[in-house]
């Protein structure tokens, strides 16, 4: 393979990044491609997994002696600290690559800049910020949590042509078909937490679990990850003895957010269970205080959270500006009906578009549903 321009090079490296989602967090998401001075491509690799060598070293070590005087395209500033992994850029200068094309710097304080000042300072040519928005996007969960210490939060619903998530009795299964039910739990596989309401919990008695079928997992790229369970609810009530949640303990850990009225009696009667129990009171009229809670899931280090919850819980994370990405399945029905339930609740816009605006948008098709992810421009 051979690249025509320095942005051909560092797309591939991006899509080799991508493979990454769900299994190198709290890492961000790298790729890196070797190509000789005429942009043949020698070797690549990414990011595979927290802990793991970093994308750089896998691209050097599947170049041998092949990477001296190699051209380096790698979607984000090479680390020059000692980590869980020595610095990168000790590997790039050993290696002898003559040229380093970066997509962006790494915003994170022990980096900011001195990578690239480290390899300029050898006498490797560096350049910096090719295809530099899409390197920057790709990061941008990544530099939530290290410079604002909370997670990039996901929205996930299905909804009906007429954008309906239940009818006007409450009834909502299913709506989306079954490409779409294996997708969500690609998807879950994909987080580190998975965010409900106590009326969800009532109302549907979820397992929040990742099931993968071997059909799922052969069409859509899979992490192994366990996402924890988070239950806000003011009262601590919801989760009872015999419920979804409960019954699958074993296989996922469970975490319940209460308000400050919440009785202390209730609060040990789920530690009793194995559930663990924050309180997160601050919220209006008593309730749990969303903000609270991701700062919680942000000290844990959780970097992807998704949201699965009612249209109340869901349009509390959107007046509050706290939507960062969507996933919405659209199937090939009408409710219909004034009263029918739509997915966003809250106060809402005053003006359209406002910020409601999404961009990086795919869409794509899953059976007979039509899937749409994109992220809240802002």
């Amino acid at each position: 393979m051979r690249f025509a321009s320095d942005e051909d090079a560092m797309q591939y490296a991006l899509r080799l990044a991508r493979r990454g989602f769900g299994r190198v967090e709290p890492n961000p998401q790298v790729g890196a491609v070797l190509t000789t001075a005429d942009g043949q491509l020698i070797a690549e690799g990414w990011h595979q997994e927290c802990g793991g060598p970093h994308a750089e070293v896998h691209a050097l070590r599947a170049a041998g002696e092949r990477a001296r005087d190699a051209v380096l395209y790698v979607t984000l500033e090479p680390c020059c600290h000692h980590g869980r992994t020595p610095p990168c850029t000790d590997a790039v200068l050993a290696a002898g690559v003559r040229r380093v094309v970066v997509g962006c710097a790494d915003p994170a304080p022990h980096v900011a800049g001195r990578g690239l000042q480290q390899l300029r300072a050898a006498g490797l040519v560096v350049e910096e910020g090719v295809c530099g928005v899409e390197a920057t996007s790709l990061i941008a969960p990544f530099v939530r949590l290290q410079l604002q210490q909370r997670p990039w939060v996901h929205a996930k619903w299905a909804m009906t042509l007429d954008g309906r998530v239940a009818s006007r009795t409450g009834h909502s299964r299913w709506i989306s078909g079954t490409s779409s039910l294996q997708y969500v739990h690609v998807l879950r596989s994909r987080m580190e937490a998975i965010v409900t309401g106590a009326g969800t919990v009532r109302t549907d008695d979820p397992q929040l679990t990742v099931r993968l079928t071997e059909a799922g997992e052969s069409e859509f790229p899979a992490a192994a990850r366990v996402p924890l369970r988070v239950v806000l609810d003011t009262h601590g009530t919801a989760v009872q003895a015999g419920c979804g949640l409960l019954r699958t303990l074993p296989l996922a850990p469970l975490l319940v957010c209460v308000g400050a009225g919440c009785a202390e009696a209730e609060c040990e009667r789920l530690r009793g269970l194995g559930v663990q129990v924050l309180r997160a009171g601050g919220g209006a009229g008593g309730g749990v205080d969303i903000g609270q809670v991701l700062t919680e899931l942000g000290r844990r280090g959780l970097t992807h959270v998704l949201l699965e919850c009612g249209p109340g819980l869901m349009g509390s994370f959107w007046d509050a500006g706290l939507v960062d990405e969507l996933h919405v399945f659209v199937a090939p029905k009408l409710v219909g009906g004034a009263a029918a339930v739509g997915p966003v609740g809250g106060l809402g816009l005053e003006l359209i578009p406002g910020r409601g605006v999404l961009e990086d948008v795919n869409w794509r098709q899953l059976g007979d549903d039509l899937l749409l992810e994109g992220r809240i421009r802002r």
